[in-house]
């Protein structure tokens, strides 16, 4: 068992901030976090809802005497390699021209790029999400090749008319993108965005592959207020894609159900861990 002095080192130092970084992030003088860690003093209410809010954690994961569990945890199931290798040797056994072409260009568009938070490179989901398209047993040529660009316009700065693949595989991929958003502007671009991917069966897939995969890695990769975000989005946005587009298409029936089984099992975990 361990008592709150000990809970707020150790949430410092697993957030990787020293105690004068703290200090900074919450106005407060180095000689306060110290005093706080070797138990000679208290942090009052405020401060004690700032460090929560600053460390991510809950308020109670810091008061409350509870048994310290510890785990360790994988940022990455699959090996890129063999991903990529599963790929490119399905995409030649069923003669996937535009998966073959956009495979090269994603590894290429996303070079250095790494996923948010981690080491990670980056060409490590959108080889998730072609590798779930095979494992659902769909051999759809623009799916897959989609899968592997579906972010190079938004996040690589690529034109649609640079991709080297074909116009329904272009298509997918620019519904995939969408505008940067602000505060003020998310409702109504999200709400766009959705609504385009709403009309088109084979984005939505895409998109609801993208979402289960993206919802595997947020604990690691976002905040909790993102994480919140998130969770309400999904809900607010993918889950009734999924229901109203995904599911009506008899050959994506089996995808859409597993996909609906593992999005609602993390969102209720996430939910309960909040």
């Amino acid at each position: 068992m361990s008592d709150i002095y000990s809970r707020i080192a150790r949430a410092r130092k697993d957030k990787g901030l020293t105690q004068q970084e703290l200090a900074d992030k919450l106005n407060v003088s180095f000689q306060a976090v110290s005093s706080w860690e070797t138990g000679k003093y208290l942090p009052d209410t405020w401060n004690l809802i700032e460090l929560a809010k600053v460390l991510d954690v809950s308020i109670s994961s810091l008061v409350e005497d509870k048994e310290n569990y510890s785990f360790k945890t994988k940022k990455n199931i699959y090996n890129i390699e063999h991903m990529e290798t599963f790929v490119r040797t399905s995409a030649k056994a069923y003669k996937l021209k535009n998966t073959l072409k956009a495979i090269d260009f994603a590894i290429k568009a996303h070079k250095d790029q790494k996923r948010k938070n981690s080491d990670i490179p980056y060409i490590y989901h959108p080889l998730s999400l072609a590798c779930h398209i095979l494992a659902f047993n769909i051999i759809d040529d623009a799916i897959i090749a989609a899968c592997l660009l579906h972010d190079v316009i938004e996040d690589c700065g690529i034109k649609k008319e640079e991709l080297p693949v074909d116009d329904e595989t272009k298509e997918l991929v620019v519904l995939m993108s969408h505008e940067k958003d602000t505060p003020e502007t998310r409702d109504e671009i999200m709400s766009k965005y959705f609504k385009g991917l709403s009309k088109n069966p084979k984005a939505a897939l895409i998109k609801c592959v993208d979402r289960c995969n993206n919802l595997t890695t947020m604990s690691w990769g976002l905040s909790r207020k993102r994480i919140y975000r998130y969770i309400v989005d999904t809900e607010k946005y993918v889950l009734p894609l999924l229901e109203k587009t995904v599911k009506k298409e008899m050959e994506y029936n089996n995808a859409a159900w597993l996909l609906s089984y593992h999005i609602e099992s993390m969102l209720d975990i996430y939910k309960r861990l909040m």
